[in-house]
């Protein structure tokens, strides 16, 4: 078996446009799928792919491990975000082959069944992005996030920090602290909430502030309280506060999870398959985590394809906590692929179909071309024209 074609095809989804990558084989009918998708860096992935996919033309695409080797190597250059993004899309495409060619689900071949269903969590909105970016407010975010409850989820994220520097006004803080507590009194004290920063706080000292502002609603954890290269604020924030921080979103393959790990950056890590190197890569990031007694929660507010792959990665990995998904981004995210699973709210069941078990409409996702993205973090400006973290 030869890997002969290599190609993308761009799905415009508003705010992302979604990468979905296309691995054809020597055996008729056999192809794979993965994605590759990464905010605003469209046209910058869908080269990445292009440039690396001589490296593994001819290949057998089932020595998986061999050709991230040469994916990861043989460019010479070390890959940052938009080519690792570009090697995930690939490695998971070839698990779905693998799978296909035993007629096995993927989660079985990346050790077997751990658990029964993995739970899910989404946001505001069911994943709407004016929902879940542009939400502030006791009201607004009382009456969305009840809404999520009322379809079935026993878990939210917020996005509820306003844009900061490195010190915020009494005003702001206090807008966090009543509005968390509002959303904590509409949905009850039995369904986890969880509070995504962004990395908008530049400073340690404006992240303590936001997260005793959080504290009395009592969050499941506190995402991104620093921008991911403040390993050591990360770290003290760990180590002195009373909530779970979660982060990892932002770095690339194992190595940086390692320095991560070692300076106890966070309680929960957050690694995104469609970035951190695909299925291998991240399944070894979160034996390291376990090692470390850290539990993992990852990323995922991409298209239909990286959901189905986080689902194979949870059902088989012992230390999953919960599961991003947005399955409601855009109101067509079911036409565009077949899942291999009917979709509850909050719980995700292993699906039985060999491969990644999805079956993809090439002709939906032509009624949706490129796009440029909706520019969101064009947003982040404070009223001096200082610009900040989005």
């Amino acid at each position: 078996m030869r890997i002969t074609r290599i190609s993308s095809l761009v799905c415009n989804a508003a705010m992302r446009n979604w990468v979905f990558v296309r691995v054809e084989t020597d055996v008729p009918g056999l192809i794979g799928w993965g994605e590759a998708t990464l905010e605003w860096k469209t046209r910058a992935i869908v080269g990445a792919i292009d440039d690396l996919s001589p490296l593994i033309l001819g290949r057998d695409p089932r020595d998986i491990e061999q050709c991230f080797q040469i994916l990861t190597r043989h460019g010479f250059w070390r890959m940052g975000v938009i080519g690792m993004s570009a090697i995930s899309g690939i490695e998971m495409a070839l698990w779905d082959i693998f799978g296909k060619s035993l007629g096995q689900p993927v989660w079985r071949l990346l050790g077997g069944k751990v658990r029964d269903h993995v739970r899910t969590y989404t946001h505001l909105g069911m994943g709407d992005m004016g929902s879940v970016y542009e939400t502030s407010g006791r009201s607004a975010l009382s009456e969305r996030g009840q809404a999520v409850v009322e379809a079935g989820y026993d878990a939210v994220k917020v996005v509820s920090i306003p844009y900061a520097h490195y010190v915020a006004s009494n005003r702001d803080i206090d807008g966090v602290a009543d509005a968390m507590m509002g959303l904590r009194e509409a949905v009850g004290p039995d369904v986890d909430i969880m509070v995504d920063c962004h990395g908008r706080p530049a400073s340690v000292a404006l992240a303590k502030d936001f997260i005793r502002a959080l504290e009395p609603c009592r969050p499941m954890f506190v995402e991104e309280p620093l921008p991911p290269e403040d390993m050591d604020g990360l770290a003290h924030l760990t180590a002195t506060q009373s909530v779970h921080i979660a982060a990892g979103e932002r770095l690339v393959g194992r190595r940086d999870f390692v320095e991560a790990l070692k300076k106890r950056a966070f309680h929960i890590a957050q690694p995104d398959i469609c970035h951190a190197g695909g299925l291998s890569e991240t399944k070894k990031i979160a034996a390291l985590c376990e090692s470390y007694g850290i539990g993992v929660a990852p990323h995922n507010p991409l298209g239909p394809i990286a959901g189905v792959a986080a689902l194979h990665f949870g059902i088989s990995t012992p230390n999953l906590i919960i599961q991003e998904e947005m399955v409601g981004a855009v109101p067509w995210y079911g036409a565009v692929v077949e899942w291999p699973i009917e979709r509850q709210p909050g719980r995700w069941g292993p699906p039985e179909k060999p491969g990644l078990g999805i079956e993809v409409n090439e002709a939906e996702i032509a009624k949706h071309p490129f796009e440029q993205e909706i520019l969101h973090a064009t947003n982040a400006v404070l009223p001096d024209g200082t610009i900040v973290d989005w």
